[in-house]
C-alpha cells in the first residue's frame, strides 16, 4: 500500500485563494464586458428588468465558470494552478488518477461541504486522511505531489 502525505488544512485553504483570485479576475472581466454592452445596447428598456436580468445570467455565468475550472484541472491533471503553486495534487483513494467524472462530483461534493457553517471543509482539520466531505463523497485524497521520486541515501 503507497504511503501519503496528506494535504491539511491551511495548505488546501490557500491553494483555494489562489484558485478564487483567477476565478474572481475571469469573472471581473466578464462583468465589465457585460457591463459595457448593457450600457451601449439596452437604451430605452426597463432598468430595473434589464439589471435583473443581467445579475441573473452574471451569476448562472459565474458559478458556471467556477465549476468548469474546478472540473477541468481537478479532472486533467489533479491540480489546479493553486495547488500547482503549494505542490497538493488530488488523486482517487484507490491512488488512481482523476478523471472528469470524479472531478465533477468532487465539485459538487463541495456545495454540500459549505452549506452547514463550511464544516464539510473544516472537517479537514480532524480526519486523520484530511479528507473534506466532498472528498468523501468523491472518494479522493489531496496529497504533496512529489516532483522527484525518492532515492536511498548513497545510490
Amino acid at each position: 500500500m503507497t504511503s501519503y502525505r496528506y494535504g491539511g488544512f491551511w495548505k488546501r485553504a490557500m491553494a483555494f485563494f489562489v484558485d478564487k483570485i483567477i476565478l474572481f479576475v475571469i469573472c471581473l472581466l466578464f462583468f465589465l464586458v457585460g457591463l459595457s454592452g448593457l450600457s451601449a445596447g439596452f437604451n430605452g428598456l426597463e432598468p430595473e428588468k434589464t439589471l435583473g436580468r443581467f445579475a441573473l445570467i452574471y451569476y448562472l455565468t459565474t458559478q458556471l465558470l467556477g465549476m468548469l475550472y474546478f472540473t477541468y484541472f481537478h479532472g486533467i491533471s489533479g491540480r489546479t494552478p493553486g495547488k500547482m503553486l503549494f505542490g497538493l495534487q488530488v488523486i482517487q483513494s484507490s491512488g488512481e488518477k482523476m478523471t472528469l467524472g470524479i472531478a465533477f462530483l468532487r465539485w459538487v461534493g463541495s456545495i454540500f461541504s459549505g452549506l452547514i457553517l463550511f464544516l464539510g471543509f473544516l472537517w479537514i482539520m480532524f480526519d486523520s486522511r484530511k479528507q473534506g466531505w466532498h472528498d468523501k463523497i468523491a472518494g479522493t485524497l489531496v496529497i504533496h505531489r512529489n516532483d522527484e521520486p525518492s532515492t536511498p541515501e548513497g545510490d
